[in-house]
């Protein structure tokens, strides 16, 4: 129960999933209402972790509800300091201050209005990126998972796919990983975001690798790889291996990278809430990330 309430929980704001409507709520509904059961004990068998989580969806619902009876005047107060707490965070994360600034996104997010789902979302993948450096990826994809649930359309908002796929790269997770980084390409191809549209039809290289990485890993094209040359297989000791010297399109992102300095971009700009500061970040891990962060 503990593991199914952490993964259904970023979910309980989903809007709808092909022919399922309002399936956030169903969520939320069945995880409030099993939880609340005192002669199942349900919530005696969640860790902290978990109760927190759920504490929170409490409160989300309970907001909303009293936001429906807000005057707007209001409701712009509470926006124009949520705006304020953002900016704070995105001025802590310009100086390095990374803990600093996933606090201040947090109290952005406990002071926007819950439905202001646009700018939610930018705080829910701004903070993402924050744990992303501070080596947590389980808080990271979590994070992602609720911006992407909160976004119209569902689950293609670029910049919270591309932060996920390198959680899970964090994790080991490389098809989960891939498929992640996939649609991040997807979403490129079809953006008129200058700082994510993909120039000459080009992939961006950062992405290329991981994808390469990943498929790799996973062995998802094991045959095709085997069959384009670069990769062999050694059948006494059953391993396939890369050449060495072998110029393969199949190489780590480790590999690829040793003589590639590439530079990544992101700006969260589909909020109205835009900060013009930047400030040049090193992660080293997953090694495909790296470059300047605009928040």
């Amino acid at each position: 129960m503990d593991k199914a309430a952490l993964a259904l929980v970023d979910l309980a704001e989903l809007s709808s999933l092909g022919d399922h409507k309002k399936l956030g709520d169903s969520i939320a509904n069945v995880l409030l209402q099993d939880c609340a059961l005192p002669q199942v004990s349900i919530r005696t068998m969640l860790t902290s972790h978990t109760k927190e989580l759920l504490d929170e969806l409490t409160s989300i619902r309970q907001r909303l509800k009293w936001e429906k009876n807000m005057p707007k005047e209001d409701l712009h107060i509470k926006q124009a300091a949520s705006l304020v707490v953002k900016l704070e965070g995105n001025s802590l994360f310009s100086s390095g201050d990374i803990a600093g600034a996933a606090s201040k996104y947090s109290e952005a997010l406990a002071l926007c209005p819950v439905k202001s789902k646009k700018e939610r979302v930018v705080l829910y993948s701004n903070r993402a990126q924050c744990y992303l450096l501070l080596q947590d990826p389980l808080a990271a994809i979590s994070d992602t998972t609720r911006a992407l649930s909160l976004h119209n359309p569902v689950n293609r908002h670029a910049k919270s796919l591309w932060r996920r796929a390198q959680a899970y790269d964090m994790l080991g997770l490389a098809k989960e990983s891939l498929l992640d980084a996939i649609l991040f390409i997807n979403e490129c191809s079809q953006s008129t975001d200058p700082d994510l549209c993909l120039k000459q039809n080009k992939v961006p290289d950062y992405a290329e690798r991981l994808v390469k990485k990943q498929m790799h890993a996973a062995w998802l094209f094991k045959e095709a790889a085997l069959k384009h040359g670069g990769v062999h297989y050694d059948g006494k000791r059953g391993e396939a291996y890369v050449r060495e010297g072998d110029d393969s399109e199949w190489e780590t992102a480790s590999e690829s990278e040793m003589g590639n300095e590439e530079k990544e971009e992101t700006n969260d700009d589909d909020s109205e809430w835009q900060n013009e500061d930047d400030r040049k970040i090193k992660y080293e891990k997953p090694p495909v990330f790296k470059g300047r962060t605009f928040l």
